[in-house]
């Protein structure tokens, strides 16, 4: 029976917390932020972690010759454990998902584990693995957004797909290491993906026949002078979020070696939340993007404990 702290590591557990500000920016883009949104977040969640132990199944032999310390080649957890447990995360976060979100969300989530398992066992290592990876954090956005306007939320997983294929473009070169033309492109990408996501939020107007109702931190939510605040908040998460992943990429150009780019693609991971916040703050929800970014500094601690790569 392999103990909890094995499990953590097979699923990478730390990096989870770069999953539900998918679902967030999605809802709040499409404006279905509510009830479901926290269910919809822990469904995102499963299949992620339903990802995981699939992938170390899949490179179980991989593993055994370049990471044999990782759980499944240490043998403390066995192949059939790990792939019993993807199998069963997979169906609870597809059924979590429908009972949430009903018929919508369940065409989402069933797309968005056959992309999951399509990288893992076939796509990985071939030209199209970035982008099915992308696909792949593009679809969890539009799981957020399946209780609204879907079309509104594109341009955010949009976004979140392209700074999930510079994190996996890196990733192929963890483990041998990398030319430093690989993180000086990806590095190029980031600063486009910052820059989209900092377009302050288009101004709120009243619906013809309904008053606009202001809250007391402003159309937003967020306290302080109202709108000014609200049009820089996207800006300074998506700063925040360039300068922690930008600068570990800058490392790794200078010094691409598989250290440095294993370190770059461990910020991109527990960077995303800082991302997903200016998404959220973008699409108005100021308070809500800030908790989101929140999970960032955090997950970066508890990655000095279990592994997000």
């Amino acid at each position: 029976m392999p103990r909890l702290a094995d499990l953590a590591e097979l699923v990478r557990a730390p990096a989870a917390l770069s999953v539900p500000g998918d679902v967030v920016a999605g809802a709040a883009a499409a404006g279905a932020l509510g009830r479901r949104t926290p269910a919809l977040a822990a469904a995102s969640v499963l299949l992620y972690w339903a990802g995981m132990a699939a992938n170390d199944w899949a490179d179980r032999r991989l593993d055994a010759v370049e990471r044999p310390e990782r759980p499944i080649p240490s043998g403390r957890v066995a192949p059939g454990a790990a792939l019993g447990l993807a199998a069963g995360f997979t169906a609870a976060g597809v059924a979590l998902a429908t009972a949430a979100g009903g018929r919508r969300a369940a065409t989402v989530a069933v797309g968005l584990a056959a992309a999951v398992w399509g990288y893992d066992l076939a796509a990985k290592s071939t030209a199209a693995g970035p982008a099915v990876m992308a696909a792949c954090r593009g679809l969890d956005v539009l799981l957020g957004a399946t209780g609204g306007r879907a079309l509104r939320a594109v341009p955010a997983a949009v976004t979140v797909a392209a700074h999930t294929w510079t994190v996996t473009a890196l990733s192929r070169r963890e483990v041998t290491g990398a030319d430093a033309a690989l993180p000086l492109r990806t590095l190029a990408g980031t600063a486009l993906v910052a820059a989209s996501a900092a377009v302050p939020p288009r101004p709120v107007r009243a619906r013809p026949g309904r008053p606009l109702v202001v809250t007391r931190g402003g159309p937003t939510g967020v306290p302080g002078r109202g709108p000014a605040v609200a049009a820089a908040l996207p800006a300074l998460l998506a700063g925040w979020y360039a300068a922690r992943y930008g600068a570990a990429q800058a490392r790794a150009a200078a010094d691409p070696r598989a250290g440095r780019v294993r370190a770059a693609v461990g910020a991109g991971i527990t960077g995303l939340p800082a991302l997903q916040g200016a998404l959220a703050a973008r699409a108005g929800a100021g308070l809500l993007g800030l908790a989101v970014a929140a999970a960032a500094p955090l997950g970066g601690r508890l990655a000095r404990k279990v592994s997000p790569t």
